[in-house]
C-alpha cells in the first residue's frame, strides 16, 4: 500500500539545490509528487509512494541536508494516486 509524506522544511533550505535534489531522488525511487520553495523561507515537498522508498527519501535528504536543515515537519497519510510523476513547483 502507497503513503503520502508532506514535508516542512526549514533552516537555510532554499538556494541550496534542495529542490533539484529532491526530484532526482524521487524520480530515482520511484516516487510522485512535487517539491516548492515557500515564501517563508521554507521548502514543502509532498511525495506518495511506497513506504520504503518514502523512508529512503528522508533519510537520504537529512543526510544530504544536514547542514541546511533546522527542522522537518512531517505528516503521512495514505496516498491518493493523484501523481503522475515528481515535479519542481514554481508558485
Amino acid at each position: 500500500m502507497n503513503k503520502r509524506l508532506h514535508l516542512y522544511c526549514s533552516g537555510s533550505v532554499q538556494g541550496v539545490g534542495f529542490r533539484y535534489a529532491a526530484e532526482r531522488l524521487a524520480e530515482d525511487l520511484g516516487l510522485a509528487g512535487w517539491v516548492r520553495n515557500l515564501t517563508d523561507g521554507r521548502v514543502e515537498v509532498l511525495v506518495e509512494g511506497k513506504e520504503s522508498a518514502l523512508g529512503e527519501f528522508l533519510s537520504k535528504i537529512e543526510e544530504i541536508f544536514s547542514g541546511y536543515i533546522r527542522d522537518i515537519d512531517k505528516n503521512s497519510s495514505e496516498a491518493t494516486g493523484e501523481f503522475e510523476g515528481f515535479e519542481v513547483r514554481f508558485d
